[in-house]
């Protein structure tokens, strides 16, 4: 018997590797790489030349109230990270990233936290 969830999980991985030689972040423009879990989506701003962490924002924690029509769910709630994170770079003075989608399709909640980043006022 051929366990899929684990081949689907290794593919991601392979995908996410395969991405990540070919982009990093800076000061000026850090890397914008998300994690998709069942239950919530989490955002983080990350300066790979420091090694650290800018900013970060997750679904888990309430914030805006207010969904573009037509989301709701986990793409709504993905959204609003998007919107969270976009906020949370425009008070450190960041206008502009480099999408990492870490492996995941651009498709569904990774295409709403996107859009709700892109809504936010950043840009990629």
């Amino acid at each position: 018997m051929k366990d899929v969830s684990r081949d689907r999980r290794l593919a991601r991985a392979k995908r996410k590797v395969r991405v990540r030689k070919k982009i990093s972040g800076t000061a000026e423009r850090p890397r914008l790489t998300i994690f998709r879990s069942r239950k919530a989506m989490y955002a983080q701003m990350v300066d790979d030349t420091k090694g650290h962490t800018l900013a970060m924002a997750s679904s888990r924690k309430p914030g805006e109230t207010e969904i573009p029509e037509g989301m709701a769910g986990k793409c709504a709630d993905a959204y609003l990270v998007g919107r969270a994170i976009a906020e949370k770079a425009k008070a450190q003075g960041v206008e502009s990233v480099v999408f990492d989608r870490s492996g995941y399709l651009y498709h569904g909640r990774v295409e709403a936290l996107a859009r709700g980043a892109r809504d936010g006022g950043l840009k990629f």
